[in-house]
This record gives C-alpha cells, structure tokens and sequence, in this order.
C-alpha cells in the first residue's frame, strides 16, 4: 500500500522585495523526458518568448536568477522540483496622483481607503503602483496581504491582512459572504425606475474582454439591492447592497436598470482606456466594511472618509 504522498512547502525567498512587490517563486517542472539538460535551456524555453534569450542569459550572468544556495549558473544541471528565484523587470508606470489613506490598523489589520484609479494588487500593467506595494513600502508591512479586491476605477474600502497565516479566516469571510458591504453611487436621477429594488441576474466575464455582460436565462450569480437616497438636478445618490461579488456587478445592474453610474468608461459604452481622465472619476464608492472578525471576534465597522466630487456637500 502507497504511503501518502508528502508536501514539499517552498522554501523562503533569499530575494527581498523589490518596491514592495515579491520575487517571481518558480519551481522546475518534472522532466520525465529529459527535455533540458540545464537550467539555461528549461528557463529559455520558458520565458524566451516573453523576454528574449538574451535577456535570459543576461539575467543568469548578473547573478539575479538565485536559489536557495546562491545565484544559478547557466551550465548547472536541471533539477526538477528546484525552487529558482527572480525579480521580473517592470516597465515604468506613471504615477496615480492620490494618496492611499488608512482608517485603521492595528496588529491583524489594515483597512485602507483606496483612490480613484489605483489596482488593489499586482496585474497586467499596474505592478507597483498598486494600492498593495504602496502599503507595503509606506507602512513598512512587507507581509501585507489583500483579503479582497477592489476594482481599479472603484474608491474605498479595503481590507489588508498583516499576518500571512491569518490571511485564509479574512479571505473565508468574504466567500462565504458575512461582511455586510454597503457602496454609493452617483448616476442619473430616472423617476421611472422603481426603487428600492433587488436586482439578480447572470453575469459572466470574458478573459480579454474589458465589460462583463448579463445572460437573459441563465441561472442568477449576482445580487444587488439598490437603494435611492437622494436626488437633485437630474442625478441621483444611490446606496448599492451587493449580496454577491461578481465583476463589475453594481456597475452591470446599474446600467441594466438605466441608470449608468457617473464616468463610467465601460457601462453603456466601452471608451478607449488612452482616454482615462483623473479628473473624472468613477462615481463608485465602497463606503463601509462591517463583520464580525473571524481572529478577534470582535465586531467591526469601518467607513470611508472620501466623498464623491459630483455630489457636492
């Protein structure tokens, strides 16, 4: 009878971060073919495409490719299950002109009040000005840890883990939906649009396709309450209630309603991204946070303390 078969846990990085963004952690592929002979020839066919094997080469020359023993060299035998470390080279970003406030923190959590314009986390072509290294660097948290996202274009609320090892109970909160999130809108005033209203219905989201769309028929996966508080000159003050979190949902049932939020560059119509104006932000607010802390047990509520421009006062 087979023994279970272990867990190999990968080892520390040897690399620092590098402006609050971790090293690329990779693992050599099994080889039962005996493809490479070297490290060289398994890291060229990786990333030769992507990169060049001339910046491969350069990169194992300069002693910045390191495993846990000290930097790779291009002749070493291939090792499967080897652990290999880098740093990826970034492209240079332009700076989102916003400062990342924190309303609070303390030795669990930081709960930060995201601009306008800034990823939560590493993706695509927004590396390290993310809401996340920013953090990391400025709070000297280099474990810092998202427990959720917010989209880009989306100001508010959120919630960071400091301990690693608690970053799974955080994250199980959110998936299994008991944090109450409560977000405000600005879009336009329609006295036609019966509210307040629950909205359910089946989105779905195409890899490499920038809008999500609703499917007529399909099983609901969304659900918003959308709440009208206020109205004045023809635009509305909306409280949204997400039950789910699917992408783009308020800003999908928004418009399904037709009442597209303010300076949205997707919903009703996609607009180029070279467009993007820092002074007309999405009128998309994650105003508050409120669970029961899964670590302390304590009940928490947090609100933002950033205000939409296109509802003065």
């Amino acid at each position: 009878m087979r023994g279970k078969r272990r867990k190999h846990s990968a080892p520390p990085s040897p690399l620092p971060q590098r402006d609050g963004i971790d090293p690329v952690r990779l693992r050599l592929p099994a080889d039962p073919d005996g493809l490479w002979g070297t490290v060289r020839e398994h890291l060229v066919e990786r990333y030769g495409n992507a990169i060049g094997a001339e910046q491969v080469d350069a990169m194992l020359r300069e002693g910045r490719i390191v495993s846990a023993d000290g930097p790779v060299r291009a002749d070493e035998p291939y090792e499967a299950g080897r652990y290999l470390f880098f740093h990826r080279d970034f492209a240079a970003e332009e700076r989102v002109p916003f400062e990342v406030a924190v309303v609070h923190r303390d030795e669990h959590l930081v709960i930060a009040d995201k601009p306008h314009f800034l990823a939560t986390v590493p993706r695509g072509s927004h590396i390290t000005e993310t809401a996340l290294a920013r953090l990391r660097r400025e709070l000297d948290l280099p474990r810092l840890q998202p427990a959720h996202r917010l989209d880009r274009l989306t100001a508010g609320l959120v919630l960071f883990v400091v301990r690693p090892e608690e970053r799974g109970a955080y994250q199980t909160m959110f998936r299994d939906r008991q944090v109450r999130k409560e977000y405000e809108a600005i879009a336009p005033y329609a006295p036609h649009v019966a509210l307040p209203v629950t909205v359910r219905s089946r989105i779905e989201k195409e890899r490499g396709v920038l809008a999500a769309r609703e499917v007529p028929g399909g099983e609901p996966n969304s659900e918003s309450r959308i709440e009208l508080l206020e109205q004045r000159g023809g635009l509305g003050r909306y409280r949204l209630l997400p039950a789910t979190g699917r992408t783009h949902q308020l800003r999908v049932h928004m418009n399904a309603l037709g009442v597209p939020i303010l300076h949205d560059p997707l919903y009703p119509v996609v607009l180029d991204e070279a467009a993007e104006d820092y002074g007309r932000p999405l009128q998309l607010l994650a105003r508050s946070l409120e669970f029961t802390d899964p670590v302390t047990r304590e009940p928490r509520r947090f609100v933002s303390e950033r205000r939409l421009a296109e509802w003065p006062g």
